[in-house]
C-alpha cells in the first residue's frame, strides 16, 4: 500500500476512529487502526477503521492519491501521535510492506510495527445488514433523518443516562421508532429525559437500547446538520451511516445493542400535576447556579419556594460550616397553590443546558412528588425531589 493524503483530513479521521479503539485488549489488533487504500472508478480513497469488539467505526477520506492499493494495521495511539506531531506538513505519505508501515513527511520518517491486516475483524456493512443474509435476518427497521435532528435528540437525553449502573439497561438510551415518530429516552433512576422528533421515513416500528458510547460518537461525527443519517436496527445491532447514499457513506458506525429491559418510562412521567410555573430559561439557570455555590456533598439540595400571589421564586441553599444563599426570581407565569420543593441543582442545570427554547415550564404536584420540566413541545424531563430536612 502507498498513499499520499492531506494531513488535516487524516488527523480528523484518526481522531474520530481512535474514539472507538480499545485502549487495552488481549487482542492487540483491537488497539489498532486499519488503513485501506483503494482506487477504482469512483476515485481514490483511504478508509480508516477501528473497533473494540462492541462498537466499530469506518471513516473515508477522499482527498488522497493512491499509488498502490492495499491495507495495513497500525497501533492507533502512535498513529495519532505521529500525525499530530507533523503539524507543519500539508501532506503525509503512508506506505506499508507486510506488517510494517512507513509514514513520511518532508524531513521525517516513522516506521511502525503493526499486524497483519487480515487479522482485523470484519465490520458490519449497512447494505448487508439492511438486506440480511443466510446467517442473519434483514434489519427489522430502517429509517433516515438529518444529522441536526439526531444530534439534538441525543443532546437532550444522553446526559440523563446512568453511568456504570448495575442495571445495564439504563446505562444506554432507549430508541423508540413508530412510523414517523422517533423518541429517545434516558434515565439514571433519579431523573428521566425524553426527547421527540418527527421524521420523514416510514417503515416498521423498532425499540432498542443504544450504548452511551455509540451516541457520543454520533455527536462527534455530526459535521453538517443537514447531512442525511441512515439507521438500520437488527435484534442485536444498530448500524448508522452518514451521507446521502448509504452505500457510499462518509462514515459508518456499528454498535451492539444494550441487553436488558428498559424501565416503563411512560409510568414515570407525571400526568396529574396541578401547579404550572413558566420561567425564562437563562434567568432560572443563573439563579440555580448561584444557589448551588453553597451546597456540598452532604447538603446537595436547593430549596425552591414558589409564591403564586407574587409570581416569585425564592431559591435557598445551606451548607454547614459554609453558609447560606438566597436568590429571588420573578416568574413569567404561575398557576396553582404555593409550594416548596427541593432539587439537586446539577439535575436542573444539566437540563437547562440542552434546552434551546427561552421559555421553560415546570409542572408540580407536591413537595415530595417529582417535578416535570417541559420545553418546546418535544422535550420532557422528570426530576425526583430531594429531602431538605
Amino acid at each position: 500500500m502507498k498513499v499520499i493524503c492531506e494531513r488535516a483530513a487524516l488527523l480528523e479521521a484518526v481522531n474520530q476512529v481512535s474514539g472507538v479503539v480499545a485502549s487495552r485488549s488481549p487482542r492487540p489488533q483491537l488497539t489498532c487502526i486499519k488503513l485501506t487504500a483503494t482506487n477504482d472508478a469512483q476515485g481514490a480513497e483511504l478508509i480508516l477503521s477501528g473497533t473494540d469488539a462492541e462498537i466499530a467505526l469506518s471513516v473515508r477520506i477522499g482527498r488522497v492519491e493512491v499509488e498502490q492499493e492495499g491495507s495495513s494495521l497500525v497501533p492507533a495511539d502512535k498513529l495519532r501521535q505521529i500525525v499530530s506531531a507533523e503539524d507543519n506538513e500539508p501532506t503525509l505519505t503512508i506506505e506499508s510492506t507486510g506488517e510494517t508501515t512507513h509514514i513520511r513527511g518532508a524531513d521525517a520518517h516513522f516506521q511502525l510495527h503493526g499486524f497483519d491486516a487480515a487479522d482485523f475483524p470484519q465490520l458490519a456493512d449497512f447494505k448487508e445488514v439492511s438486506a440480511g443474509s443466510a446467517a442473519s435476518p434483514a434489519a427489522k427497521s430502517i429509517f433516515s433523518l438529518d444529522a441536526g435532528t439526531l444530534d439534538a435528540l441525543i443532546a437532550r437525553t444522553l446526559f440523563a443516562a446512568a453511568r456504570e449502573n448495575s442495571r445495564y439497561a439504563i446505562n444506554g438510551v432507549l430508541l423508540v421508532r413508530e412510523g414517523k415518530k422517533l423518541d429517545l429516552i434516558a434515565t439514571d433512576g433519579r431523573r428521566l429525559a425524553k426527547s421527540h422528533a418527527t421524521i420523514d421515513s416510514k417503515g416498521d416500528a423498532a425499540q432498542c437500547i443504544l450504548p452511551s458510547k455509540a451516541l457520543s460518537m454520533i455527536q462527534k461525527l455530526t459535521a453538517d446538520e443537514n447531512e442525511l443519517v441512515h439507521i438500520a436496527v437488527t435484534d442485536n445491532q444498530a448500524v448508522i451511516v452518514f451521507g446521502e447514499d448509504p452505500t457510499d457513506a462518509r462514515a459508518t458506525l456499528s454498535t451492539n445493542l444494550v441487553e436488558g429491559t428498559f424501565p416503563p418510562y411512560e409510568d414515570v412521567i407525571p400526568k396529574d400535576q396541578d401547579i404550572k410555573v413558566t420561567f425564562n430559561r437563562d434567568v432560572l439557570a443563573s439563579a440555580v447556579k448561584r444557589a448551588a455555590l453553597l451546597t456540598n456533598e452532604e447538603s446537595r439540595g436547593v430549596r425552591l419556594a414558589f409564591n403564586g400571589g407574587e409570581k416569585s421564586l425564592e431559591l435557598s441553599s445551606r451548607a454547614p460550616e459554609m453558609g447560606e444563599a438566597t436568590i429571588n426570581v420573578e416568574l413569567a407565569g404561575y398557576d396553582g397553590n404555593d409550594i416548596e420543593i427541593g432539587f439537586n441543582p446539577a439535575f436542573i442545570t444539566d437540563a437547562l443546558k440542552v434546552i434551546n427554547d427561552s421559555e421553560v415550564t415546570i409542572e408540580l404536584k407536591s413537595g415530595n412528588k417529582p417535578g416535570l420540566f417541559k420545553a418546546g413541545g418535544d422535550f420532557v424531563y422528570v426530576v425526583m425531589p430531594v429531602n431538605l430536612s
